[in-house]
């Protein structure tokens, strides 16, 4: 571990965000005097965020932990346009009202995370369709496209990858990369910004804006990203069997929110607590030391952490709350995901379907076939099972961490 001076890069450092930074010791020195305001862009393609952002958001936290300022960069034009990075296909292009009406809601999940107002430490909000949608083209090519090389641009992954598979890139998307560069510049001009963070697989537009920013108004600024966050199996962060893990509780039940942390893999729990909790180091050292089951406590203990943040403390007591009259009383649970059910009962298939706890109808049946499904803790082997009407709540267990609730009515 680096021994920096500041406070910001030291705490990025001891909690595990910092990937590459592009000139570490003059942003070390410019933390420790002065005020950094910071940024990173989000594009409103959904009403909510997911998990796979949780790094970012919580780079935001910790920049005002330390006594900078965050900047949230709404993409209101750049979702106009779509991010090329990582994408197979274009994405779907959104009305100016869709993009507004996801950006409000997206507002939601940062008041939890950040201190907005008008302060020199607090957070603000901007919307980068202030600029992109005013500009000029020709203007706009002859001060900022002269920056930028086809040869160089054919050379970004995101470019690369749709052309090596013959898959096709709009000029639009193509153009995104330096409208990203131009958000650097515009902010730095705007806000004082010096600092741009984010994933690793954005280190390309990063340096992009900083090398605009210093040919045009000769202005030093920073770039850092952080390591692609994966699981310890080496999957994805922020997707399960049953979809996207989303940050907004009318996008996800706040149940399914706390249980997504509570599964997580034994090898990942100290450095989840490092990245998406506020608990001491010291606490977390002690935690990710426990053994055997007893580690299952230090998993509560995140889930419990993590979905206070996210969702707020009474969310987690009551999730946390479920979980244990689910899996130590047996009982049904208020907060379980549940499903009402007619006079005519639902077959198994539809109820595992129908309550979320697999991604589709094929995905249960293997789920019966192998064992997984249970109604009320019974394990049930035949796919062709049908629940009759009863007249209390049953509890439905897709394996033993995912469970939702019949209602009849």
């Amino acid at each position: 571990m680096t021994n920096y001076k500041s406070e910001l890069l030291n705490t990025l450092d001891a909690r595990g965000y910092i990937h590459q930074v592009t000139d570490a010791e003059a942003l070390d020195v410019h933390a420790s005097k002065q005020i950094v305001p910071g940024y990173i862009g989000f594009d409103a393609t959904a009403p909510s965020l997911h998990v796979g952002s949780m790094v970012q958001i919580m780079m935001l936290r910790r920049l005002q932990q330390a006594g900078h300022k965050p900047i949230v960069l709404m993409g209101g034009g750049t979702t106009k346009v779509g991010d090329p990075s990582g994408k197979d296909e274009s994405r779907r292009l959104l009305s100016s009202d869709d993009i507004n009406a996801n950006i409000a809601s997206i507002r939601r999940v940062f008041e939890r995370f950040l201190t907005f107002g008008d302060g020199p430490t607090d957070a603000v909000m901007v919307d980068n369709a202030q600029w992109l949608d005013a500009l000029e083209y020709i203007p706009f090519l002859r001060e900022v496209g002269k920056h930028f090389t086809i040869n160089r641009m054919l050379a970004f992954d995101s470019v690369k990858l749709r052309l090596e598979r013959e898959q096709p890139l709009t000029f639009l998307e193509f153009n995104y990369m330096i409208l990203q560069a131009y958000d650097f510049l515009e902010l730095s001009r705007r806000s004082n910004c010096r600092l741009q963070m984010g994933g690793s697989d954005q280190w390309g537009n990063i340096v992009n804006g900083i090398e605009l920013a210093r040919r045009i108004d000769q202005t030093e600024v920073f770039g850092l990203t952080t390591p692609l966050i994966t699981t310890a199996d080496g999957g994805k962060m922020g997707k399960t069997m049953s979809g996207a893990v989303w940050l907004n509780e009318d996008s996800l039940p706040n149940y399914d929110y706390w249980q997504f942390w509570r599964n997580t893999q034994d090898a990942d729990v100290g450095r989840f607590l490092r990245l998406f909790t506020d608990l001491p180091l010291n606490e977390i050292e002690r935690l990710e030391s426990l053994q055997g089951a007893e580690i299952n406590t230090a998993k509560v203990v995140l889930a419990n952490a993590a979905t206070a943040l996210c969702r707020g403390p009474e969310a987690a007591e009551t999730a946390a709350e479920t979980a244990r009259k689910t899996f130590e009383e047996g009982a049904a649970g208020d907060d379980l995901p549940s499903l009402a059910v007619g006079s005519d009962g639902i077959s198994l298939i539809d109820a595992l379907a129908g309550l979320g706890l697999v991604a589709s109808r094929g995905e249960a049946k293997r789920l019966v076939k192998g064992g997984g499904a249970r109604i009320d803790g019974v394990q049930i082997l035949d796919e062709a099972t049908h629940i009759a009407v009863g007249q209390a709540a049953i509890r439905i267990s897709a394996g033993k961490k995912l469970h939702g609730v019949l209602n009849f009515s």
